[in-house]
């Protein structure tokens, strides 16, 4: 068989890129190495309850062309992400706005808060921070630091605040209205009926081969005498992978779930999304599915989120950006522009975090000038 583009990876920047040039005549082949499409996007159901296998995932937007774009494949509810965080015995508004520092410290007015947060900022002199727990200081104060920063970004990266380079904080938004939702952007929410429709229907007439490694593929290819050849390939797995880290590895960090937890209520925590921002407890959230899609199931589904150290083999969820790390994906990136017919996406691919309207926005972007 003769296909236009090898796409590697059943995920949303490979599935949109497949969709676009399928829709200009191009033969596409995907394959994925787990064992359904959709990446980390993927929901299937539980008890009744689309759950988020990979964590939450909540649509988020300001670019009306992409929200029309996904609107073609799904249709989505009016979520609005306003998660709750658990500091011992206290719960808090995120993100960081008037429900918060009014909980916090029994005030009400937008000019009592700053002048509170002012106060602390004032009383820690520090004018040039050397690491993250300095950089988060001086721009919450300490209290809002110490209860809703420290141990969640401690657990989140695995080790001490003091131990973080600076740069990793370059802004904590505080606002100062009584808003909990967490995104500024106009256009958000749930698919209705979960994530896992939408890349079915950008697949839709695209061969997809599941449960297939992009090297044994090759090798199967290479021993069969060239039956299927490709014109070009999309690659969006990790590009330091495709190189066979053969300028070493790049850095990432990853997560465990427990996952789908039947927990025989109707009702579990009252919240899609809870943080637990404690560094004792070693889960960083709870996620009680249901609520994504306000559903009304006599029983409820929860996950609950551990980030942990990566290594090789396992799945890399959010690249390590820092400077050593970002010197290394340039030199990956001058291997990659030697590779002919090779191109990279995605979040592994490009070594960034994405969040999903930017990597419908990327694949758009190249599949045009691929055209």
């Amino acid at each position: 068989m003769k296909y236009d583009y090898l796409i590697v990876g059943a995920g949303l920047f490979g599935a949109v890129f497949a969709h676009e040039m399928k829709a200009k005549g191009k033969r596409c082949l995907v394959i994925e190495k787990r064992p359904h499409i959709a990446g980390n996007i993927y929901t299937e159901p539980v008890h009744g309850i689309q759950v988020h296998k990979y964590g939450a995932h909540i649509f988020h937007t300001s670019d009306k062309k992409i929200w029309d774009y996904v609107n073609r494949f799904a249709e989505f509810n009016h979520y609005i992400n306003s998660p709750v965080a658990v500091y011992r015995d206290e719960l808090y508004n995120l993100p960081f706005n008037m429900n918060t520092f009014s909980r916090m410290w029994g005030i009400r007015t937008p000019a009592e808060a700053k002048a509170r947060i002012a106060e602390q900022i004032a009383e820690l002199g520090i004018t040039e921070p050397n690491n993250l727990e300095e950089q988060a200081l001086s721009l919450v104060g300490r209290d809002v630091y110490e209860k809703l920063v420290k141990g969640y970004t401690e657990k989140q990266w695995g080790r001490e605040c003091r131990e973080l380079p600076a740069f990793i904080i370059k802004r904590l938004p505080l606002r100062f209205v009584y808003d909990n939702n967490y995104f500024n952007d106009p256009y958000q929410g749930i698919p209705k009926g979960g994530y896992t429709q939408i890349v079915e229907k950008l697949l839709a007439g695209t061969e997809v081969l599941t449960g297939t490694e992009y090297r044994d593929y090759v090798k199967g290819l290479r021993s069969a005498d060239g039956t299927h050849t490709f014109e070009k390939i999309l690659f969006t797995g990790m590009i330091d992978e495709y190189f066979d880290y053969q300028l070493g590895a790049l850095e990432y960090r990853s997560l465990r779930f427990e996952q789908d937890e039947l927990m025989g209520v109707e009702n579990y925590q009252g919240n899609a999304v809870v943080n637990y921002t404690e560094r004792n407890i070693p889960y960083t959230r709870i996620i009680e599915h249901k609520h994504f899609e306000f559903g009304t199931q006599p029983d409820t589904v929860i996950t609950r989120e551990y980030p942990v150290e990566w290594h090789r083999g396992e799945e890399p969820y959010y690249p390590v950006n820092n400077e050593k790390n970002d010197a290394l994906y340039v030199r990956y990136c001058e291997l990659a522009a030697k590779e002919k017919n090779v191109l990279f996406g995605g979040r592994l691919g490009q070594y960034k975090y994405y969040d999903m309207d930017k990597v419908i926005a990327a694949a758009l972007q190249m599949a045009e000038e691929q055209v």
